[in-house]
């Protein structure tokens, strides 16, 4: 069968669930078109299967209402944390996420029943769903080492002092202490420990154990024990009561994962996925090669430093290497992964291949980029890396379920208490 009777099959077979509004939103185009690829007016593209596939899987689970906790997901970017989570049984009730670009990738691979909430400032409290766990990955700008150096070479605030993000963090502790969940996940750079001396960490401690009640731990994990990238990346925990959660439980896989997993082949051995990779033999488009421009003047950078001492420079992979830590200004210039070519110029990674080393696609589904490359290389480099998140959903799960348990054994007590009193 050609693959575009192919996809108008796979079409019709949505519009079984969905409606053409539903559709349109999930491919970002207008309802109309999906009218004239119904009717055969204009032919059915293919490039639409992966998305339509995706979402018809989503939706065979999302029909089965069994799920073994709940939880919100605020920040919730593109959906690293959540991807995590749900792989663990739990089931999202409620989404935030003010970046309409990432909402569009958010709604791209999750058809939920709720709308995704915008500026989480904004939400009452009490208006957000009951819920057992809150995940939350706060705005690490402010604390990073990076958007430190930044701010303090244009003189701008940063920590808790940037007015725009560092804040952000107590309307995470508004939310615990309206709805009181039995625990929460929170994710940031590492450098959360250290900003400000120390201090910045102190304030979130106490707020979260002293005045909220929390019993909390916190762990600094390297992604690069589950995706060829170091990455460190802080994970605090908190329990509504004590737990017998202990991060000796976290299972580290060997590392060893090289950049070979995740790159294009280009032999022909992967389908052809354009704009990223060409029908002949899946080659990488040659947009992602540096331009001989910007090569020259990446290099030359490099020797300015280099002679001055510093430490600033591209960083030049093979795909025996392990990567440095994918960033939100990737989109730039690509510097800090770049990838070795034969007779040619170094290239960028594409927006696929940056999928895959935070780890978003599986053998089971692709994820679905709906955005321009600059959007996408900001929304990964600003993403979780999905496996570590699913790792810490994993050892979370039994004190999770344990709090759940003893919370509707009081419940059923109580309620037994108020019975046996009014018919007294």
């Amino acid at each position: 069968m050609p693959k575009s009777s192919s996809a108008r099959q796979l079409l019709k077979k949505a519009r079984q669930r969905f409606t053409q509004k539903q559709i349109a939103h999930i491919l970002d185009v207008v309802p109309k078109t999906i009218g004239r690829w119904e009717s055969g007016e204009i032919e059915t593209p293919i490039m639409i299967i992966p998305a339509l596939r995706h979402h018809l899987n989503l939706d065979l689970r999302r029909n089965d209402d069994s799920s073994d906790f709940t939880f919100i997901d605020l920040f919730a970017g593109i959906g690293g944390m959540r991807l995590g989570f749900e792989s663990q049984g739990g089931r999202c009730v409620y989404t935030s996420e003010w970046n309409r670009y990432s909402q569009l990738t958010y709604q791209a691979n999750f058809r939920s029943e709720h709308d995704i909430a915008g500026d989480i400032t904004k939400v009452d409290a009490s208006t957000i769903p009951d819920h057992d766990v809150l995940l939350a990955g706060f705005p690490c700008q402010p604390f990073s080492i990076a958007g430190v150096s930044k701010k303090n070479s244009l003189g701008r605030a940063h920590g808790f002092a940037c007015e725009a993000q560092g804040t952000l963090f107590f309307d995470v502790a508004r939310i615990l202490k309206e709805k009181r969940p039995k625990a929460f996940m929170l994710e940031n750079v590492k450098n959360l420990v250290g900003h400000d001396k120390g201090r910045t960490f102190e304030v979130i401690r106490k707020t979260l154990q002293n005045e909220l009640g929390y019993t909390i731990s916190w762990k600094i994990i390297d992604g690069q024990y589950f995706v060829p990238q170091h990455r460190e990346r802080i994970i605090i925990v908190g329990f509504k009561h004590p737990t017998s959660f202990s991060w000796n439980d976290l299972q580290l896989p060997s590392v060893g994962r090289k950049l070979e997993v995740i790159l294009h082949p280009e032999d022909g051995s992967e389908a052809a996925e354009p704009p990223y990779t060409q029908i002949h033999r899946g080659k990488v488009d040659p947009k992602y090669t540096l331009s001989n421009k910007l090569w020259n003047y990446l290099q030359e950078y490099s020797r300015k430093h280099k002679a001055k001492g510093n430490g600033f420079g591209f960083g030049l992979f093979t795909a025996e290497g392990i990567a440095r830590t994918l960033s939100a200004r990737y989109y730039k210039d690509g510097s800090e992964i770049l990838i070795k070519q034969r007779a040619a110029n170094p290239r960028r990674l594409t927006p696929r291949e940056c999928s895959r080393l935070m780890g978003f696609d599986s053998k089971a589904s692709q994820f679905v980029i709906p955005v321009s490359d600059t959007q996408a290389y900001k929304q990964f480099g600003n993403a979780v890396i999905v496996p570590v998140i699913r790792e810490v959903a994993r050892i979370m799960k039994p004190a999770i379920l344990s709090l759940k348990s003893i919370e509707q054994h009081r419940l059923s007590v109580k309620k037994s208490e108020t019975t046996e009193a009014t018919v007294a």
